[in-house]
């Protein structure tokens, strides 16, 4: 019932189809019964005043109009066992036609009954009903006419087959019509449900790429100036203050970061409320990494350019964050360099330290390079990393600066 419940709803919601009232029915969940019971009053005024001008066929008796009301009532059920209902009204208006009585707006229960027979996929029984029908009205027309009322009715005229059958086959057209119509509509649907939970997926991915960073870094700070005033708070009590105050200042910028962060979640669409980190924070974290006992140094080459793309500039800075933070956690080395290299249309980074890799546990959740890759990939640039020969290690990173740049979210105006 649900799977119906959203097919019935076409693009921008059941309201805007020309057959609104149709969706509507099928949406609400509930048996058809206020469509069915105009149409059934809609055949019986409609015969009843048809049958003024065709005195030769019988009259409208109660007979009659109770096989007018049986061919309308199985509509209730067309959504439900549209199979049934088409066979079923079909049958009844072949018996109406039977009995002589006369023409009128009796074919419409059976265009309704095809319709919903089509739109739900049973177009096989739709054409076997009609063509029945069709073949049913034939025989009665031109052969069977001498045993059936009314008495002394002689063959109908062949030239009223061709309305007969263009009918037939203007049901079946726009039946298949809006089926048609309604499969796009699903499909349509589909998509933009599969885009919006991509769009979804790429938010998720970002938020954690940012937090893994943020925390990441500022955590490793923390835990090694932690360490460093345990170790000292008896021997040397100014320099456990001064771990205490790197701690405190760490802690304070990670929750800001975190924060604005945060705030993109709370407020989707506003500008952030501080800017994105870039390289030109870079300064800021060689004197994070010189807190935690890393000397780095950075060397810069070629003609800087006026003003990196904001995805770029922020990617760089996380990716130049996140290796020295493995540095810090990973290395036993205490120098670290990092090397920029502006060209006209990529950004080149590489980040060395001297090794040897430590092998101890040192926390972590292990999607640093994961990270630094997705970052890269998202502007379509690259990360290589691993150890070098003379045994320290190494994260080389292509950043391209042309139109596969990407703003993120967070740093859209």
């Amino acid at each position: 019932m649900d799977e119906e419940r959203t097919a019935a709803r076409g693009v921008g919601g059941p309201d805007r189809a020309p057959w609104g009232w149709w969706a509507r029915e099928r949406a609400a969940g509930v048996l058809p019964w206020r469509s069915t019971l105009v149409i059934a009053v809609l055949v019986m005024a409609g015969t009843g005043f048809a049958a003024r001008n065709q005195p030769d066929r019988e009259a409208l008796d109660v007979l009659g109009r109770a096989l007018l009301l049986l061919g309308a009532a199985p509509l209730v059920l067309r959504h439900r066992r549209p199979v049934p209902v088409v066979f079923a009204v079909a049958a009844v208006t072949l018996g109406y036609l039977a009995a002589g009585y006369p023409y009128g707006p009796v074919f419409v229960p059976v265009a309704v009954a095809c319709f919903a027979a089509v739109v739900h996929g049973h177009r096989t029984a739709a054409w076997w009903a009609l063509g029945l029908l069709w073949l049913g009205h034939l025989l009665l027309s031109h052969w069977l006419y001498r045993w059936l009322p009314p008495a002394g009715d002689g063959p109908a005229p062949w030239g009223q087959e061709l309305p007969a059958a263009a009918f037939a086959v203007a049901v079946l057209a726009a039946s298949e019509l809006v089926r048609v119509r309604r499969e796009q509509w699903a499909q349509q649907r589909a998509e933009r449900a599969a885009a919006e939970r991509r769009r979804a997926d790429e938010e998720r991915l970002r938020i954690a790429r940012e937090l893994h960073d943020v925390l990441a870094h500022s955590i490793s700070v923390i835990n090694v100036q932690a360490g460093v005033g345990l170790a000292l708070l008896d021997a040397d009590p100014e320099q456990a203050r001064t771990a205490l105050t790197t701690i405190k200042a760490a802690s304070k910028e990670a929750l800001g970061e975190v924060r604005q962060v945060l705030d993109t979640l709370r407020t989707p669409g506003d500008a952030p409320r501080a800017p994105a980190p870039g390289l030109g924070r870079l300064p800021e974290l060689v004197e994070q990494a010189a807190a935690a006992g890393l000397t780095v140094t950075v060397t810069a080459s070629g003609p800087p350019a006026a003003a990196l793309p904001p995805g770029a500039d922020l990617a760089a800075f996380r990716i130049v964050q996140e290796a020295l933070t493995n540095v810090v956690r990973h290395s036993g080395s205490r120098t670290a360099r990092v090397e920029i290299a502006h060209g006209p249309a990529r950004l080149d980074l590489r980040v060395d330290d001297d090794g040897p890799a430590t092998g101890t546990e040192a926390g972590g959740s292990g999607n640093g390079l994961a990270g630094m890759r997705e970052r890269a990939a998202a502007l379509g640039g690259t990360i290589e990393a691993g150890v070098r020969p003379d045994g320290g290690f190494r994260v080389h990173a292509v950043l391209p600066l042309g139109p596969l740049d990407p703003p993120s979210p967070e740093e859209s105006p």
